[in-house]
């Protein structure tokens, strides 16, 4: 889809140093036309898979410091060799080492040190799979070296919140001012919690609308297939996904199921007005954040805000705002599935599979919304909830989210085949189901194995997960 007058789109969809504005004011339509920036052809989607894990000290079991011969920058320092180039932030006491990138591919720290890849949009599972095992390969040479390990859970086992240190990054301390005023819980989402995410395109308006709803719909699915983070400072918590818990009070404006998705008219213009009303955190000026938080984009629009008198946001800062918005699916150029725990390396590949395999074919899309279609905005609220607590035992409609799951499983199975994707074993993407149609023929989830474990071999020791699970 074109952009409106006075902003063109050139290069890769939705990157920003290819859209040049001019010096009017954005509009409204300008805002929507950048997310319709992602429009492209079937033919050039790509999936980009992305994963948190929780770095820890080998003997101690101690999460892990920025700073000290063998902390995080040690570590981002330690991959340069494998052809990372650094990320990073002018700050007061000069420029520190945030993140590394090579290609389209990039580290980032999360607040509390969690270490994520969010890696380059590829064609095809195989290629997601490689990239994954690549990294993980990397990260566990240099990690070895300095005495770390790396696990991958929903949400830290044993470690209370001001247990776990902050990493040197000037929007993490707008958010960790800010998150205490809207909720209870968004300093944990923060220092505490990991997810598995993939990120999917979309061909045009009515396309990205059919994807949001059934993929915004089905996501306590997945919430409840990766269910895996039952644990919380060496105790049950009593849920299964206590990550997705944490999200339903971590903040209301910019998290949820955006019941608005679902109603007639929704397109490009609606995400827009939605996010226009979330308050913002920073804009980014001179290389430096500026604290904005609370504050209303609408009014930055129309050149409002005081602390930027008469000054009007660029693209980039409507980029940089999008990403502060975290619904349990969230537009940009693409879309991001976001209701997942992170998991052991199979499930790493896992999920991108099972959202790829529903939205990349016609048929296994439909198919998808013809099962979730008719639930209601209190059904679907309710099993949100629900998943996380009870996980596949959870029901809607009168059915079992085990009975929803084989069914949307089936689904994605048949969207994968249909793609054809081979591996060089002459192997369709359908391989990277496995674990997923085990869990679903079970019925039984993640946390739950390791409850088992929790209230049996490992008689109350939630500390033996860092051996369950560590990479």
């Amino acid at each position: 889809m074109a952009a409106t007058a006075g902003v063109t789109v050139a290069g890769q969809a939705g990157d920003m140093d290819g859209i040049i504005q001019d010096d009017r004011p954005l509009t409204l339509k300008d805002l929507a036309a950048y997310l319709a920036s992602g429009c492209k052809p079937p033919a050039d989607f790509r999936i980009g898979a992305e994963h948190e894990k929780f770095g820890f000290r080998h003997g101690t079991l101690r999460p892990v410091a920025y700073d000290g011969p063998d902390g995080i920058r040690a570590l981002l320092e330690g991959m340069m060799r494998f052809g990372w180039q650094g990320v990073y932030e002018d700050q007061d006491h000069g420029r520190v080492l945030i993140g590394l990138e090579r290609g389209k591919a990039n580290i980032s720290l999360e607040p509390g040190g969690q270490f994520e890849l969010s890696g380059a949009p590829l064609a095809t599972l195989h290629e997601i799979c490689v990239e994954t095992t690549r990294h993980l390969a990397e990260t566990k040479q240099v990690a070895d070296e300095l005495n770390l390990g790396f696990l991958g859970l929903g949400f830290s086992p044993i470690w209370r919140r001001e247990e776990v240190p902050v990493m040197p990054k000037a929007r993490y301390d707008i958010m960790r001012s800010y998150m205490p005023k809207v909720g209870g819980m968004g300093l944990d989402m923060m220092l505490r919690t990991c997810t598995v995410q993939a990120n999917l395109d979309f061909a045009s308006e009515a396309d990205m609308v059919l994807k949001f709803r059934a993929s915004l719909a089905l996501q306590p699915v997945a919430t409840a297939l990766f269910a895996n983070s039952p644990f919380k400072e060496g105790k049950p918590n009593g849920y299964l996904s206590w990550r997705a818990h944490v999200w339903t009070d971590t903040d209301p404006d910019r998290t949820g199921l955006l019941d608005f998705v679902f109603k007639d008219g929704f397109g490009f213009e609606t995400y827009v007005q939605h996010a226009l009303d979330v308050p913002m955190y920073f804009a980014k000026r001179n290389g430096r954040y500026l604290d904005l938080s609370g504050k209303s984009f609408r009014a930055f629009l129309a050149g409002e805000l005081a602390e930027l008198a008469g000054e009007r946001p660029t693209l980039k800062d409507w980029g940089d705002h999008l990403t502060t918005l975290f619904p349990e699916v969230r537009l940009k150029t693409y879309l991001e599935m976001r209701g997942a725990d992170s998991a052991p390396q199979p499930g790493l590949c896992a999920l991108p599979a099972l959202w790829g395999g529903i939205l990349y074919d016609d048929a296994a899309l439909n198919a998808a919304w013809d099962l979730c279609k008719n639930w209601t905005a209190e059904e679907r609220t309710r099993l949100r909830g629900d998943a996380a607590r009870l996980g596949l035992k959870a029901k809607i409609a009168g059915r079992t989210l085990q009975e929803v799951a084989k069914d949307v499983l089936a689904i994605a199975r048949q969207g994968l085949k249909a793609r054809g994707r081979l591996n060089g074993g002459r192997l369709d993407e359908t391989i990277y189901l496995a674990d997923l149609d085990e869990i679903a023929e079970s019925g039984i989830t993640p946390a739950e194995r390791l409850l088992e474990l929790y209230h049996g071999p490992w008689a109350g020791d939630a500390s033996r997960v860092f051996e369950a699970l560590a990479y």
